[in-house]
């Protein structure tokens, strides 16, 4: 197995080849993150290894965006690329002893990580869906500029600010509406030329607390990865509870670990507050932790989770959703 690790920054690629993991014989080299770094990257572990471009492993950490163009370049060129969760990446390094940081030690790290874990293969997103991504994030990008903006009219009105200044904050207002309109329609357009995701959003929306908003949230979540399970998808999300007790002592109550995108809970939060009402098996479970004791709060969480699985069930059965007898 021949295993490569790589630390990635904005400018630069720290690449080592791990040649005996268990004496940690190492060569490396440093690459531009850009296109022709990229290509000159594979040529180098091809040469020194003496392997194809498929037999080689990368193990790469998600960097916010910084790693993607090169995960992608890697893997339409047939490289077997694995992208590391971050916490998992610095976690091992821990148990490992390694301490300070630098980006050879680290690109050391993935590598080793590599060589003696058990790792997920990487599938990049399709590109429909990476398309809709990005508008999903831009329209909420201008929802927040739109919200500030709001807020300086506000402001500016109880200050008594000048004419000349009100005029220049609608201005913008009426451009940032008129900009954000523009994108909502363009995304709707997106999801109605791909007939895939135009079926699935047919089936989200046939459930009750899912609606225009939420619909593009999920599918956008819910196709990003190939989830295994309905909990999986949960966990994911952030929704799954986490305990803490040890022997007879309880800190408090379990709490959700809200990992994940806190925009797509926010979302769940309110599709869960209409579906306790009209959804009838988020409503039954509702009412059920209630009586059982349960503080709102934890059981709108709950409600959160069902909806969210819910919603699994009807994309991986590809049927509308059907209320459970209660």
């Amino acid at each position: 197995m021949t295993v490569i690790g790589i630390d990635v920054s904005k400018q630069k690629l720290d690449c080592l080849w791990l040649r005996d993991p268990e004496s940690l014989k190492i060569k490396t080299k440093v690459f531009a993150n850009q296109p022709s770094g990229f290509a000159a990257l594979i040529d180098w572990c091809c040469a020194q290894t003496g392997e194809t471009a498929g037999q080689l492993k990368v193990f790469l950490e998600a960097t916010g965006v910084y790693h993607e163009a090169l995960a992608y370049y890697l893997h339409d060129r047939g490289v077997q690329v694995f992208v590391l969760n971050p916490a998992h990446v610095r976690d091992y390094a821990r148990s490992l002893g390694v301490r300070g940081k630098t980006d050879k030690r680290d690109s050391l790290v993935l590598a080793r990580y590599g060589a003696s874990q058990q790792v997920r293969r990487w599938q990049p997103e399709r590109r429909e869906i990476r398309e809709l991504k990005a508008m999903i994030a831009r329209y909420e990008a201008l929802q927040e500029d739109l919200q500030r903006e709001a807020n300086r009219r506000e402001k500016a009105e109880i200050t008594g600010s000048s004419i000349s200044v009100l005029a220049s904050i609608d201005t913008m207002l009426s451009a940032l509406r008129q900009e954000a309109e523009r994108l909502r329609q363009d995304i709707d357009d997106h999801i109605d030329r791909h007939d895939g995701l135009k079926r699935d959003r047919e089936l989200l929306q046939s459930i009750q607390g899912i609606g225009e908003v939420l619909s593009r949230h999920l599918l956008a979540m819910l196709h990003s990865r190939d989830f295994a399970s309905a909990r999986q998808c949960a966990a994911f999300a952030g929704l799954v509870p986490r305990p803490w007790e040890s022997g007879s002592s309880v800190k408090g109550r379990a709490h959700l670990t809200k990992t994940g995108q806190p925009r797509l809970r926010a979302k769940l939060y309110m599709g869960a507050i209409v579906a306790k009402r009209y959804n009838p098996t988020v409503r039954a479970l509702y009412q059920r932790l209630l009586a059982r004791g349960k503080a709102k709060k934890s059981a709108l969480g709950a409600a959160m989770r069902k909806l969210l699985q819910i919603a699994y069930g009807v994309l991986k059965t590809q049927t509308h959703y059907q209320p459970q007898p209660t």
